[in-house]
Protein backbone atom coordinates (compact mmCIF):
# COMPACT_ATOMS: atom_id res chain seq x y z
CA UNK A 1 0.00 0.00 0.00
CA UNK A 2 0.68 3.58 -0.35
CA UNK A 3 0.01 6.19 2.81
CA UNK A 4 -3.33 6.65 1.24
CA UNK A 5 -4.54 3.31 0.54
CA UNK A 6 -3.16 3.27 3.97
CA UNK A 7 -5.72 5.85 5.65
CA UNK A 8 -8.44 4.31 3.59
CA UNK A 9 -7.84 1.22 5.22
CA UNK A 10 -7.49 2.85 8.70
CA UNK A 11 -10.72 4.31 7.85
CA UNK A 12 -12.59 1.14 7.26
CA UNK A 13 -11.13 -0.85 10.10
CA UNK A 14 -12.22 2.11 12.74
CA UNK A 15 -16.09 0.92 11.02
CA UNK A 16 -15.74 -2.74 10.63
CA UNK A 17 -17.59 -5.22 13.40
CA UNK A 18 -14.37 -6.84 14.96
CA UNK A 19 -13.31 -9.05 18.40
CA UNK A 20 -12.52 -5.60 19.96
CA UNK A 21 -15.01 -2.44 20.88
CA UNK A 22 -17.05 -0.79 18.10
CA UNK A 23 -16.65 3.03 19.46
CA UNK A 24 -18.32 6.41 17.84
CA UNK A 25 -16.44 8.00 15.29
CA UNK A 26 -15.94 11.63 15.29
CA UNK A 27 -14.87 13.24 12.28
CA UNK A 28 -12.36 15.60 13.30
CA UNK A 29 -10.21 13.31 15.49
CA UNK A 30 -10.78 10.92 12.69
CA UNK A 31 -9.29 13.27 10.50
CA UNK A 32 -6.57 14.75 12.87
CA UNK A 33 -5.61 10.80 13.66
CA UNK A 34 -5.36 9.82 9.74
CA UNK A 35 -3.41 13.16 9.15
CA UNK A 36 -0.36 12.27 11.28
CA UNK A 37 0.05 8.13 9.63
CA UNK A 38 2.44 7.42 7.35
CA UNK A 39 2.76 3.84 5.58
CA UNK A 40 6.54 3.03 4.77
CA UNK A 41 6.81 -0.15 3.10
CA UNK A 42 10.24 -2.05 3.79
CA UNK A 43 12.74 -5.15 3.63
CA UNK A 44 13.21 -6.10 7.13
CA UNK A 45 16.33 -7.80 5.95
CA UNK A 46 17.47 -4.66 4.10
CA UNK A 47 19.62 -2.12 6.00
CA UNK A 48 18.65 0.89 3.45
CA UNK A 49 15.33 0.45 4.82
CA UNK A 50 16.29 1.19 8.24
CA UNK A 51 18.07 4.62 7.12
CA UNK A 52 15.34 4.90 5.04
CA UNK A 53 13.30 4.80 8.05
CA UNK A 54 15.17 7.19 10.57
CA UNK A 55 15.42 9.87 7.60
CA UNK A 56 11.55 9.46 7.90
CA UNK A 57 11.51 10.36 11.54
CA UNK A 58 12.47 13.22 13.54
CA UNK A 59 15.59 13.48 14.99
CA UNK A 60 13.79 13.89 18.00
CA UNK A 61 10.72 11.92 17.87
CA UNK A 62 9.76 9.03 20.75
CA UNK A 63 9.87 5.64 18.79
CA UNK A 64 7.98 2.23 19.88
CA UNK A 65 8.49 -0.24 17.53
CA UNK A 66 5.45 -3.00 17.48
CA UNK A 67 6.96 -5.90 16.45
CA UNK A 68 4.27 -8.14 14.66
CA UNK A 69 6.59 -10.11 12.91
CA UNK A 70 8.19 -14.04 13.30
CA UNK A 71 10.22 -14.57 15.94
CA UNK A 72 13.07 -15.96 13.50
CA UNK A 73 13.35 -11.93 12.09
CA UNK A 74 13.96 -10.44 15.91
CA UNK A 75 18.03 -10.68 15.82
CA UNK A 76 18.15 -9.23 12.33
CA UNK A 77 15.48 -6.22 13.13
CA UNK A 78 17.17 -5.57 16.37
CA UNK A 79 20.63 -5.19 14.48
CA UNK A 80 19.20 -3.23 11.96
CA UNK A 81 17.76 -0.85 14.21
CA UNK A 82 20.42 -0.02 16.57
CA UNK A 83 23.07 0.46 13.58
CA UNK A 84 20.60 2.71 12.42
CA UNK A 85 20.42 4.64 15.44
CA UNK A 86 16.52 4.13 15.94
CA UNK A 87 17.33 2.38 19.24
CA UNK A 88 19.33 5.91 20.62
CA UNK A 89 18.00 7.40 23.77
CA UNK A 90 19.75 10.38 23.97
CA UNK A 91 17.22 12.81 22.92
CA UNK A 92 13.93 10.96 23.03
CA UNK A 93 12.97 7.76 24.08
CA UNK A 94 13.25 4.53 22.01
CA UNK A 95 10.79 1.22 23.19
CA UNK A 96 10.19 -2.18 21.97
CA UNK A 97 6.87 -4.12 21.96
CA UNK A 98 6.49 -7.62 21.62
CA UNK A 99 3.76 -10.07 22.28
CA UNK A 100 3.90 -13.78 23.72
CA UNK A 101 4.79 -16.25 22.68
CA UNK A 102 8.48 -15.29 24.23
CA UNK A 103 10.32 -18.16 22.97
CA UNK A 104 8.24 -21.59 22.67
CA UNK A 105 9.84 -22.96 25.97
CA UNK A 106 12.73 -21.94 28.77
CA UNK A 107 15.54 -22.29 26.52
CA UNK A 108 14.37 -20.62 23.96
CA UNK A 109 12.76 -17.70 26.40
CA UNK A 110 16.11 -17.58 27.90
CA UNK A 111 17.76 -16.92 24.49
CA UNK A 112 15.54 -14.55 23.04
CA UNK A 113 16.18 -12.27 26.12
CA UNK A 114 19.76 -12.31 25.86
CA UNK A 115 19.28 -11.19 22.42
CA UNK A 116 16.50 -8.28 24.02
CA UNK A 117 19.28 -7.58 26.62
CA UNK A 118 21.83 -7.16 24.18
CA UNK A 119 20.19 -4.63 22.10
CA UNK A 120 17.93 -2.51 24.48
CA UNK A 121 18.13 -1.91 28.58
CA UNK A 122 15.05 -3.41 30.69
CA UNK A 123 13.23 -0.29 30.69
CA UNK A 124 13.00 -0.51 26.93
CA UNK A 125 11.61 -3.68 27.00
CA UNK A 126 7.80 -4.27 27.06
CA UNK A 127 6.80 -8.08 26.66
CA UNK A 128 2.65 -8.05 26.08
CA UNK A 129 0.49 -10.58 27.56
CA UNK A 130 -2.71 -8.96 26.62
CA UNK A 131 -4.41 -10.28 29.53
CA UNK A 132 -2.53 -8.14 31.82
CA UNK A 133 -4.37 -5.36 30.24
CA UNK A 134 -7.89 -7.14 31.00
CA UNK A 135 -10.33 -4.46 33.59
CA UNK A 136 -11.45 -7.00 35.55
CA UNK A 137 -7.68 -8.53 36.31
CA UNK A 138 -6.26 -5.35 37.14
CA UNK A 139 -8.95 -4.67 39.46
CA UNK A 140 -8.15 -7.53 41.69
CA UNK A 141 -5.37 -5.91 43.19
CA UNK A 142 -7.42 -3.35 44.00
CA UNK A 143 -10.34 -5.20 45.54
CA UNK A 144 -7.81 -7.13 47.67
CA UNK A 145 -5.22 -4.81 48.55
CA UNK A 146 -7.93 -1.33 49.08
CA UNK A 147 -10.44 -3.70 50.98
CA UNK A 148 -10.11 -5.19 54.59
CA UNK A 149 -12.58 -7.35 54.71
CA UNK A 150 -11.26 -10.51 53.13
CA UNK A 151 -7.54 -10.54 52.28
CA UNK A 152 -7.38 -12.00 55.89
CA UNK A 153 -9.00 -15.07 54.92
CA UNK A 154 -6.71 -15.71 52.10
CA UNK A 155 -4.61 -18.30 53.63
CA UNK A 156 -4.64 -22.09 53.96
CA UNK A 157 -6.12 -21.68 56.98
CA UNK A 158 -9.71 -20.60 55.29
CA UNK A 159 -9.33 -21.99 52.07
CA UNK A 160 -10.11 -25.16 50.56
CA UNK A 161 -9.36 -25.25 47.30
CA UNK A 162 -8.93 -23.22 43.72
CA UNK A 163 -10.18 -23.70 40.89
CA UNK A 164 -8.92 -21.76 37.35
CA UNK A 165 -11.03 -21.77 34.25
CA UNK A 166 -10.35 -20.61 31.22
CA UNK A 167 -12.93 -22.08 28.43
CA UNK A 168 -14.18 -21.13 25.09
CA UNK A 169 -17.08 -22.43 23.18
CA UNK A 170 -16.01 -21.86 19.73
CA UNK A 171 -13.09 -23.82 17.92
CA UNK A 172 -9.61 -22.58 16.39
CA UNK A 173 -11.13 -20.42 14.23
CA UNK A 174 -8.62 -19.68 11.42
CA UNK A 175 -5.51 -20.28 13.57
CA UNK A 176 -4.71 -24.18 12.30
CA UNK A 177 -0.88 -24.15 11.35
CA UNK A 178 -0.38 -21.90 15.04
CA UNK A 179 -2.21 -24.32 17.40
CA UNK A 180 -1.20 -27.39 15.79
CA UNK A 181 2.85 -26.45 16.32
CA UNK A 182 1.63 -24.84 19.83
CA UNK A 183 -1.90 -26.84 21.78
CA UNK A 184 -3.47 -25.30 24.42
CA UNK A 185 -0.64 -25.57 26.80
CA UNK A 186 1.50 -22.75 25.28
CA UNK A 187 -1.63 -20.99 24.07
CA UNK A 188 -3.32 -19.96 27.23
CA UNK A 189 -1.56 -22.14 30.24
CA UNK A 190 1.78 -20.88 29.87
CA UNK A 191 0.61 -17.52 29.81
CA UNK A 192 -2.89 -16.17 30.80
CA UNK A 193 -3.83 -18.82 33.57
CA UNK A 194 -0.93 -18.63 35.19
CA UNK A 195 -0.81 -14.40 35.16
CA UNK A 196 -4.33 -14.88 36.37
CA UNK A 197 -2.94 -17.49 39.62
CA UNK A 198 -0.11 -15.00 40.02
CA UNK A 199 -2.78 -11.93 41.06
CA UNK A 200 -4.93 -13.70 42.73
CA UNK A 201 -2.10 -15.01 45.15
CA UNK A 202 0.63 -12.51 45.28
CA UNK A 203 1.62 -10.72 48.97
CA UNK A 204 0.81 -7.19 48.73
CA UNK A 205 3.53 -5.04 48.30
CA UNK A 206 5.24 -2.45 50.78
CA UNK A 207 4.94 0.03 47.49
CA UNK A 208 2.09 -0.46 44.70
CA UNK A 209 4.70 0.51 41.88
CA UNK A 210 5.96 -1.55 38.71
CA UNK A 211 8.83 -3.23 40.34
CA UNK A 212 6.60 -4.04 43.75
CA UNK A 213 4.11 -5.63 41.69
CA UNK A 214 5.96 -7.45 39.50
CA UNK A 215 8.24 -8.87 42.11
CA UNK A 216 5.07 -10.30 43.98
CA UNK A 217 4.23 -11.69 40.87
CA UNK A 218 7.29 -13.61 39.96
CA UNK A 219 7.50 -14.89 43.27
CA UNK A 220 4.19 -16.79 43.43
CA UNK A 221 5.41 -18.32 39.94
CA UNK A 222 8.55 -18.84 41.39
CA UNK A 223 6.75 -21.16 44.10
CA UNK A 224 3.91 -22.41 42.31
CA UNK A 225 4.73 -26.42 41.45
CA UNK A 226 2.46 -28.34 39.23
CA UNK A 227 2.00 -31.69 39.21
CA UNK A 228 2.89 -33.84 35.48
CA UNK A 229 0.94 -36.63 36.99
CA UNK A 230 -2.42 -35.21 37.07
CA UNK A 231 -2.59 -33.37 33.51
CA UNK A 232 -5.45 -34.70 31.57
CA UNK A 233 -5.55 -33.32 27.64
CA UNK A 234 -8.22 -33.66 25.45
CA UNK A 235 -9.31 -32.84 21.84
CA UNK A 236 -12.69 -31.47 20.18
CA UNK A 237 -14.32 -33.92 18.00
CA UNK A 238 -13.77 -32.64 14.44
CA UNK A 239 -10.34 -30.79 15.32
CA UNK A 240 -8.10 -32.37 12.70
CA UNK A 241 -10.49 -31.22 10.23
CA UNK A 242 -9.77 -27.70 11.31
CA UNK A 243 -7.82 -26.26 8.26
CA UNK A 244 -4.14 -26.54 8.40
CA UNK A 245 -4.40 -29.25 10.83
CA UNK A 246 -1.96 -32.13 10.79
CA UNK A 247 -3.66 -35.26 9.85
CA UNK A 248 -3.57 -37.54 12.80
CA UNK A 249 -2.68 -34.46 15.30
CA UNK A 250 -2.15 -34.91 18.84
CA UNK A 251 -2.66 -31.34 19.62
CA UNK A 252 -4.52 -30.73 23.07
CA UNK A 253 -7.06 -28.23 22.94
CA UNK A 254 -8.15 -28.81 26.11
CA UNK A 255 -5.99 -29.56 29.35
CA UNK A 256 -6.58 -29.92 33.36
CA UNK A 257 -3.66 -30.07 35.58
CA UNK A 258 -3.34 -29.56 39.20
CA UNK A 259 -0.47 -27.30 41.21
CA UNK A 260 0.21 -26.38 44.38
CA UNK A 261 1.70 -22.63 45.81
CA UNK A 262 4.53 -23.78 47.82
CA UNK A 263 4.76 -20.82 50.56
CA UNK A 264 3.41 -20.75 53.89
CA UNK A 265 0.05 -18.63 53.28
CA UNK A 266 -0.99 -21.42 50.74
CA UNK A 267 0.91 -24.41 51.10
CA UNK A 268 -1.59 -27.42 50.70
CA UNK A 269 -4.19 -25.50 48.56
CA UNK A 270 -5.16 -27.38 45.88
CA UNK A 271 -5.09 -25.38 42.60
CA UNK A 272 -7.27 -26.68 39.71
CA UNK A 273 -6.38 -25.47 36.35
CA UNK A 274 -8.30 -25.79 33.45
CA UNK A 275 -8.27 -24.25 29.60
CA UNK A 276 -10.15 -25.78 26.68
CA UNK A 277 -11.89 -24.92 22.92
CA UNK A 278 -15.22 -25.86 22.02
CA UNK A 279 -16.68 -26.28 25.69
CA UNK A 280 -20.24 -25.69 27.09
CA UNK A 281 -19.47 -22.30 28.16
CA UNK A 282 -16.96 -19.34 27.20
CA UNK A 283 -15.67 -18.27 30.97
CA UNK A 284 -12.55 -17.17 32.36
CA UNK A 285 -12.29 -17.02 36.03
CA UNK A 286 -10.78 -17.51 39.40
CA UNK A 287 -12.98 -19.18 42.00
CA UNK A 288 -11.12 -19.43 45.66
CA UNK A 289 -13.60 -21.95 47.44
CA UNK A 290 -13.69 -21.18 51.59
CA UNK A 291 -13.72 -24.33 53.76
CA UNK A 292 -16.61 -25.52 55.81
CA UNK A 293 -19.30 -23.55 53.98
CA UNK A 294 -20.96 -22.89 50.20
CA UNK A 295 -18.91 -19.36 50.27
CA UNK A 296 -17.40 -18.94 46.73
CA UNK A 297 -14.86 -15.86 45.74
CA UNK A 298 -14.89 -15.57 42.13
CA UNK A 299 -13.36 -13.09 39.87
CA UNK A 300 -14.65 -13.38 36.77
CA UNK A 301 -12.52 -12.09 33.84
CA UNK A 302 -15.23 -12.39 30.93
CA UNK A 303 -17.65 -12.69 30.03
CA UNK A 304 -20.18 -10.48 32.20
CA UNK A 305 -16.69 -8.88 34.27
CA UNK A 306 -17.01 -8.49 37.79
CA UNK A 307 -16.00 -9.58 41.36
CA UNK A 308 -18.66 -11.69 43.23
CA UNK A 309 -18.94 -13.87 46.06
CA UNK A 310 -20.99 -16.81 46.53
CA UNK A 311 -23.33 -16.95 49.95
CA UNK A 312 -26.60 -18.33 51.59
CA UNK A 313 -29.54 -15.91 52.08
CA UNK A 314 -33.34 -16.56 53.30
CA UNK A 315 -35.74 -16.80 50.43
CA UNK A 316 -38.60 -13.97 51.70
CA UNK A 317 -41.52 -15.75 53.40
CA UNK A 318 -42.22 -17.45 56.58
CA UNK A 319 -40.48 -20.39 56.47
CA UNK A 320 -36.50 -20.66 56.79
CA UNK A 321 -36.11 -21.46 53.09
CA UNK A 322 -32.67 -21.18 52.24
CA UNK A 323 -31.25 -20.06 48.70
CA UNK A 324 -27.16 -19.40 47.09
CA UNK A 325 -27.16 -15.22 46.36
CA UNK A 326 -24.24 -13.32 45.11
CA UNK A 327 -22.90 -10.02 46.31
CA UNK A 328 -21.55 -8.79 43.20
CA UNK A 329 -19.56 -5.68 41.58
CA UNK A 330 -20.28 -5.73 38.38
CA UNK A 331 -19.27 -3.31 35.59
CA UNK A 332 -21.68 -1.35 33.53
CA UNK A 333 -23.18 -3.12 30.61
CA UNK A 334 -23.96 0.59 28.97
CA UNK A 335 -20.50 1.38 29.12
CA UNK A 336 -17.51 0.62 26.53
CA UNK A 337 -14.81 -1.13 28.88
CA UNK A 338 -11.30 0.01 27.36
CA UNK A 339 -9.94 -3.45 25.04
CA UNK A 340 -6.77 -4.80 27.23
CA UNK A 341 -4.50 -4.03 24.50
CA UNK A 342 -5.89 -0.11 24.49
CA UNK A 343 -4.64 -0.30 27.91
CA UNK A 344 -1.33 -1.62 27.66
CA UNK A 345 -0.46 0.16 24.67
CA UNK A 346 -1.44 3.07 26.56
CA UNK A 347 0.63 2.33 29.40
CA UNK A 348 3.66 1.43 26.83
CA UNK A 349 3.62 5.23 25.52
CA UNK A 350 4.02 6.20 28.86
CA UNK A 351 6.78 3.82 30.21
CA UNK A 352 4.52 1.92 32.88
CA UNK A 353 5.84 -1.54 32.42
CA UNK A 354 3.47 -2.30 35.54
CA UNK A 355 0.98 -5.07 33.80
CA UNK A 356 3.84 -6.24 30.93
CA UNK A 357 6.27 -9.00 32.03
CA UNK A 358 9.84 -8.92 32.56
CA UNK A 359 12.22 -11.58 31.91
CA UNK A 360 12.79 -13.49 35.30
CA UNK A 361 8.44 -13.91 34.88
CA UNK A 362 8.81 -14.84 31.47
CA UNK A 363 11.70 -17.82 32.74
CA UNK A 364 9.47 -18.55 35.94
CA UNK A 365 5.74 -19.26 33.88
CA UNK A 366 8.17 -21.95 31.44
CA UNK A 367 9.65 -23.45 34.18
CA UNK A 368 5.86 -24.37 35.31
CA UNK A 369 4.81 -25.31 31.68
CA UNK A 370 7.78 -27.27 30.20
CA UNK A 371 7.36 -30.27 32.38
CA UNK A 372 3.42 -30.72 31.49
CA UNK A 373 4.02 -30.12 27.88
CA UNK A 374 6.81 -32.74 28.12
CA UNK A 375 4.16 -34.89 29.88
CA UNK A 376 1.71 -34.48 26.66
CA UNK A 377 4.61 -36.37 24.17
CA UNK A 378 3.36 -39.45 26.33
CA UNK A 379 -0.28 -38.90 26.09
CA UNK A 380 -3.09 -39.30 23.55
CA UNK A 381 -5.22 -36.70 23.83
CA UNK A 382 -9.18 -38.00 24.91
CA UNK A 383 -11.29 -36.70 21.89
CA UNK A 384 -14.57 -34.72 23.67
CA UNK A 385 -17.55 -33.84 21.85
CA UNK A 386 -18.20 -30.25 20.95
CA UNK A 387 -20.34 -27.87 24.24
CA UNK A 388 -19.35 -30.40 26.63
CA UNK A 389 -16.86 -29.31 29.76
CA UNK A 390 -14.25 -31.81 27.94
CA UNK A 391 -12.83 -34.91 29.65
CA UNK A 392 -14.16 -36.16 32.26
CA UNK A 393 -11.90 -36.12 35.73
CA UNK A 394 -12.15 -36.55 39.16
CA UNK A 395 -11.40 -32.92 40.47
CA UNK A 396 -15.62 -31.97 41.26
CA UNK A 397 -15.12 -28.53 38.85
CA UNK A 398 -17.49 -25.74 39.90
CA UNK A 399 -19.72 -25.09 36.38
CA UNK A 400 -19.30 -20.77 35.49
CA UNK A 401 -22.56 -19.26 36.90
CA UNK A 402 -24.08 -17.05 34.47
CA UNK A 403 -26.49 -15.71 37.68
CA UNK A 404 -24.34 -13.10 38.25
CA UNK A 405 -23.22 -9.97 36.34
CA UNK A 406 -25.97 -10.65 33.65
CA UNK A 407 -26.86 -8.38 30.60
Amino acid sequence: MDSTQFKEYVSSTLRAPNRHHTHSIDPKIETDLLSRLTYFPADLTDPTSYQKLSSLLLAKTNRMFYLATFPSLFATIFKHLKASGLTDQKTSWARLLIEKPIGHDASSAGQLNQLLTQYFSEDQIFRLDHYLGKETLQNILTFRFSNGILEHLMNKEHIREIQVTATEDFGIGGRGSYYDQNGALKDVGQNHLLQMIALSLMDQPRVLSNQGITAERVKVLTHLVADPSSLIIGQYEGYQNEKDVAEGSLTETYFAFQAELNNDRFRGVPIYVRGGKYTTRTATEVAIIFKNSPNVLIYRIQPNEGIVLKIVTKKPGSALDLTQSYMQYCYPHDVDLPDAYENLIIDALRGDQTFFNDADEVDAQWTIIDPLVERTHRLKPIIYPRGSWGPSSETNWLEPSTAFCAI
